[in-house]
Formats: structure tokens, sequence, C-alpha cells
């Protein structure tokens, strides 16, 4: 691919092979869409107007909405497009959206970012086969992994209305709390506050109730991923969790970066994923079955301090695939609608740093963590922000995300 005419760091997020979606607004105006490259945003909603797009005459204007599902509604043939025509406008000096790229382009750091989707449904998923482990052995040292495990992705349905942006700041928790499992609660604050590494995947095709999606044709109702921080109160949780699961102490927040990454500029990091045992039902098991190779960290960055890595893991790792997990999400017939975030559940590794959240990363809070010598967690503190980052690199193609930000406030 030819280089851009536009100024991209090498080091950027953003490429010219990535090209995410996302939602944004200036100073004194109304959200529209854009789309990420470089240090910059294209301004949609005016690029359309201005005829950057003229293959696909639209009744109306999907760009100038609040929320891509419109546009997402439109399927992946014309998001493609989209993207094609802007990696050939930014590698053409006498591109009519270099002519006017004093008005279609804004910086980042110019604008405000806003959640890119309307979420109807989100589902969290338990797809890393070290993280359960490393849980399970918590609590049954002998036996971490449940029978059903190895059968089929286990999920819970989490709570979209709490889903936020990155920067919307997190506050802290509270709830029943039991010291055991026999003891009366009390009621108190979240002494045990947690991030969760995960993916979210963007359903961008509605799946009919009633009839299942088949594995095959599951990638076909995805339109792309974001970073997503499933944040868990885990002394609530410990209380509340059985016999039904978490609630409380996971349905009060959970962030999403800003960019949507399409699963056209994933492609380049699809990989092996790991081998299954016992086999799948037939349902599950599908022909060329694939992850993605993905550079995950987190990092905490204390109230006036600096950000301390505490985490790098990559989603190769991940037992349960997204086309797995659509099929299974649908067996019964459930429906799926666009918005709709399938998340991985926390991605963690084989090694300690590789953990996903700091219930793994300290042993459940008898093993902290040392951010500095003088630097300590066992859980968040009020002021820590927790920074998630997440990309993929093959030769000189790179991308990524941009940052997943929240911080603690009591």
């Amino acid at each position: 691919m030819k280089p851009s005419w536009l100024t991209i760091s090498e080091h950027s997020d953003f490429s010219i092979h990535n090209l995410p979606f996302g939602v944004f607004s200036r100073t004194h105006a109304l959200p529209v869409a854009g789309v990420a490259i470089g240090d910059y945003i294209i301004d949609l909603a005016q690029a359309y107007d201005k005829g950057v797009f003229p293959e696909y005459p639209l009744k109306e204007n999907v760009f100038r909405k609040p929320f891509l599902n419109d546009f997402i509604s439109l399927g992946r043939t014309f998001s493609g497009y989209v993207r094609i025509v802007l990696q050939q406008s930014l590698q053409d000096p006498d591109s009519l959206l270099k002519k006017l790229a004093n008005s279609l382009i804004v910086r980042q750091s110019d604008v405000q970012l806003h959640i890119p989707l309307k979420v109807g449904n989100y589902t969290d998923f338990y797809s890393s086969q070290e993280h359960a482990t490393n849980v399970g052995k918590l609590f049954r040292p002998d036996d971490p992994l449940f029978p059903n495990w190895k059968h089929m992705p286990v999920a819970y349905h989490g709570r979209a209305s709490s889903i936020v942006v990155s920067g919307t700041a997190i506050q802290r928790p509270s709830g029943q709390i039991s010291k055991d499992a026999a003891g009366a609660p009390t009621f108190a604050p979240t002494r045990s506050l947690d991030y969760e590494l995960e993916l979210a995947f963007v359903v961008g095709k509605d799946s009919q109730l009633g009839r299942p999606v088949p594995i095959d044709l599951a990638e076909e109702h995805i339109f792309g991923a974001l970073l997503f921080n499933d944040w868990s109160a885990r002394d609530i949780q410990r209380w509340e969790y059985q016999p039904l699961g978490p609630f409380t102490s996971k349905n009060f927040a959970s962030s999403i970066s800003p960019w949507i990454v399409t699963m056209e500029a994933l492609e380049p990091f699809r990989t092996e994923p790991p081998v299954q045992s016992p086999m799948p039902l037939p349902y599950l098991i599908h022909s060329g079955r694939k992850g993605f190779d993905l550079h995950l960290s987190v990092a905490i960055k204390p109230s006036g301090d600096q950000e301390y890595r505490v985490s790098q893991t990559n989603s190769d790792h991940l037992y349960w695939n997204i086309s797995q997990q659509v099929a299974h999400h649908t067996i019964t017939g459930c429906n799926l609608n666009v918005g709709d975030l399938l998340a991985t559940g926390t991605i963690s590794g084989p090694e300690h740093h590789s953990a996903g959240c700091l219930l793994e990363a300290t042993a459940g809070g008898k093993e902290p963590i040392y951010l500095s010598d003088k630097v300590v967690r066992r859980f968040l503190e009020d002021g820590d922000e927790v920074i998630i980052r997440g990309y993929g690199q093959k030769g000189d193609i790179r991308v990524g995300f941009g940052e997943l930000k929240g911080i603690i406030r009591d």
C-alpha cells in the first residue's frame, strides 16, 4: 500500500490499514460518525455530504446519527466500501478528501469522543482457559475447571445500560459483603475492586428469533471489535454469585474503547487457536477455526503518579472463538441485534505477568503486586486509573484499538 499524504506515525494504532469507526463531536456541535487515522479523525457526515462516497446514495445521511447502529445495519459491504474509498483517497494527493481536508479532517485532541453504539444487550463469556483455571484454583485447587467448561462457551448476561465509553469515571460500588459463605453480610463499599481485560465483538447483523446461526455463518453477524473492561467487585461477587452467578458485583459499570476496529482490519492477524479436547459438539465445530494474534496490556496509574504496566497477554490464548460464541448464544433460537456486544471474558496467558485481572495476579488479594518499591496493590484504590491497550502487528501492518481508560472515584 502506498504511503498517505497525511502524516501518520509508524507507531500509530490508527494506520491506513485500520480506519476504525467511532462517534465524535466538535465544539458546540452534535455527535457524528468518524474514522480515526493517525492523530486525526475524518468527519464521515461531512464527507458523505460533499460526495466522497458517490456510489452509495442513501435516503438519509446515517453518519449524522449519535450512534453507529444505523450505519452498521447497512452491512459490511457498505462499511467495506467506505474503508476502501478512504484508503484510496488517503493515498491520492488529488483526491476530493485531500482537497477538502481542512473541513473534513480534525485532530482527535480537538474533539470529544462518545460511546459509538446504542447497546441493547451484552453477554460476557468466559473464554480463556488460563483465566478460568487460575480463578478455579483459588476455590477448587484440585479441580479448577467445572465439567461443562470445555464443552461450551460459558457466559452470563450483563447489563447494557451501564456500559460507558473510555474516560468515564467509575464510582466505587457498595453492596452486601460477607467474610465467609455462612456468615451474615454487612453493607459497605467494595474493598476488592478489580478490572477485567477483555475484547468485545460488535454484532453487525440481526439474527432471526427461533433460528440458530450456523457456526460457518457466524462471522457474517460480526462487524468488529473493541477493548472491554468488565469492572468487578470481587468481595460482593464472592457472596452473591452462588447459585445464579454475578449480579450487582458486575452491573455497575463496563467500559469500552471509542473506536470499533472492523473484522476486515483484523484479518491479517488471524492465528491458530488452542487445540480443543474433548471435541465440542457438532454445532460448535467449524472448518478453518481461527483466533486473533493481538497484543494486550494493562497499566495502573495511581493518583499523582506515573503509570505502571501490570499485565501483558495475547488474545491468541482464547479457547473459544467468536464463531463458537455466536453459535452457542443462538443455538436455542435467541436472536442477536445490531449493536449487541459479545465480550470474551478476561483474557489471561500462561505466565504470571499475563494475568488479565487482579484477582488472578494477587491470588485473590493474598499476594500483593508491587508497582514500585513504595506502591503496592491487592485491588484498585480510589484515584487509580486503569489503562488497557491492544494492537496487532504483522510486518509493517499495525492495527490497534487506542486506549481504554477509567479512573476510580469514591
